[in-house]
């Protein structure tokens, strides 16, 4: 295998990188827009172009008070979203008015080989200036080798009295050597009131 140099002496002389070194780029995919939506379901795009598929969700609004936003994993195209999950979850949370604070282990979060929607945050406030921000990442989802792999790190204002930022860090594994080739975010209860997710392919 050959190696591939710069020719300068010091990073501060670099003028160009070599050709052959590539990746990280972010290729935007698709972007959709809730208004008074039930989900938002991904169902083209995802395919074997990219290793790595990134989705930012940004500023989700629920429509109902103290839900959680979800999502799930397709093997046809997204006619059925009940892909068997094994997860983890962990959070840390502040309130507003400094009373209280912690690490844990989210219990209620995870999913023991699960076909059920993969919680991504827990409790989200609905008031007029709260959302969830975030990302999940999914990893080879065209693979029929392997389990389907994703982690997501989001953070919520969560419903409380007072309201607390609460940031959750989720990862686990779709059980399924199928390709995964659709994807579909929900609140638990309740309409997407309004938020943006961008799907990317990384390079």
């Amino acid at each position: 295998m050959a190696l591939n140099f710069c020719n300068n002496n010091s990073l501060s002389a670099i003028t160009s990188i070599p050709a052959s070194i590539t990746g990280g780029n972010l290729n935007l995919i698709s972007t959709q827009t809730a208004s008074s939506s039930a989900n938002l379901s991904f169902t083209s795009g995802i395919d074997s172009t990219y290793k790595e598929y990134i989705f930012k969700f940004i500023n989700m609004h629920p429509a109902t008070d103290t839900t959680h936003f979800t999502f799930n994993l397709s093997i046809d195209g997204g006619s059925n979203y009940n892909v068997t999950k094994t997860s983890t979850a962990n959070r840390a949370y502040h309130y507003e008015n400094g009373s209280a604070g912690a690490i844990q282990y989210a219990a209620g979060s995870d999913l023991a080989q699960g076909t059920g929607y993969q919680y991504l945050a827990w409790e989200i406030s609905n008031d007029a200036d709260s959302s969830i921000s975030g990302t999940l990442h999914l990893f080879d989802p065209s693979n029929t080798t392997f389990v389907k792999h994703f982690l997501a790190v989001s953070n919520e204002v969560g419903d409380g009295d007072p309201n607390y930022s609460n940031n959750e860090y989720i990862g686990g594994y779709g059980n399924t050597t199928s390709a995964v080739n659709a994807v579909d975010f929900k609140f638990a209860s309740g309409n997407i009131d309004s938020g943006v997710i961008k799907l990317y392919g990384v390079n």
